[in-house]
């Protein structure tokens, strides 16, 4: 034995060691990574039929305190308070625009408009209130489900785009409360 051998002292790792490491730190991540996943869309879509709930909620509030019966046209108008108020009928993060992104999806609503409806008491004009709604959740990213809303209070659910005429019909997506 030489001078040299005793002085040997292995300090760190090899290359197989940390390449054995790296491999097990790929392997988990391959296996965490589509849950996660998963986990997010699930996540997404529940608040997607939060939303339809909150604007089922806010068009009953609003027909009962200040359209006289009728409903509001617009998802903006929801965001908008009665006059003499500040709250608002439905959240700002859905009544800031009349399509609004909120967690994956975008957030639209249309009205069928009435001929002679009375004005509401938020400042909107006369005629401009609704004799129905119907609103939708439409994924940004593809693969995820649709959702809409209307003024049964049902909401739909479908893997495609649902029509307001075709909800309720065989094909037109089915109910999820």
């Amino acid at each position: 034995m030489t001078s040299m051998d005793s002085q040997r002292h292995d300090n760190g790792f090899t290359l197989v060691e940390l390449l054995i490491v790296v491999a097990i730190i790929g392997i988990i991540a391959a296996i965490a990574v589509p849950g996660l996943l998963r986990a997010r869309q699930a996540g997404n879509e529940a608040s997607a039929i939060g939303s339809m709930r909150a604007i089922n909620s806010a068009q009953a509030a609003f027909a009962a305190s200040c359209g006289s019966g009728f409903y509001a046209p617009t998802l903006l108008v929801l965001g908008t308070p009665a006059t003499g108020s500040t709250m608002a009928f439905i959240h700002p993060d859905l009544g800031s625009g009349l399509t609004v992104y909120k967690h994956g999806y975008d957030i639209t609503m249309t009205g069928t408009l009435a001929a002679a409806s009375p004005q509401p008491c938020n400042g909107g004009a006369a005629n401009t209130t609704t004799t129905g709604f119907h609103a939708e959740a439409s994924p940004v990213a593809a693969g995820g489900r649709f959702f809409t809303t209307n003024t049964t209070g049902t909401i739909w659910t479908d893997a495609s785009a649902i029509a307001a005429a075709d909800i309720g019909a065989p094909g037109g997506g089915r109910p999820i409360q």
